[in-house]
């Protein structure tokens, strides 16, 4: 599997190319500290911690309790799951509130 279909997968999935980049670093590189992901990527750690906070809040990275703490992937097979379940989760709130979207919608058309 090559890593520009491994970064369009991700990115598709509405990941950043950072984020996508340093989740794949991890996945090769398990587990590694923001310094040393930095340095492999070439970014700034600015950067960096923009995008290892994103992928925590996503479920994608664990982090240890250590310090200064390490960074690990979490299995993409996990990652898959909740990327399902969330999409799921907003199809069906779209779904329960489909009328109510609809009205409102057409009642803002109707003032233009």
């Amino acid at each position: 599997m090559s890593k520009d279909w491994m970064l369009k997968t991700l990115q598709s999935l509405g990941l950043k190319r950072l984020d996508a980049e340093v989740y794949i670093y991890l996945v090769q590189n398990d587990p590694q500290k923001a310094e040393d992901i930095a340095e492999a990527l070439e970014t700034y750690k600015q950067q960096l911690y923009r995008s290892l906070k994103s992928l925590q809040l996503k479920g994608m990275i664990s982090v240890s309790q250590e310090h200064p703490p390490s960074f690990s992937a979490v299995s993409f097979d996990r990652v898959l799951d909740s990327f399902i379940k969330a999409n799921r989760e907003t199809a069906q709130n779209i779904e329960q509130n489909k009328d109510q979207i609809l009205s409102i919608w057409r009642s803002k058309i109707a003032d233009t």
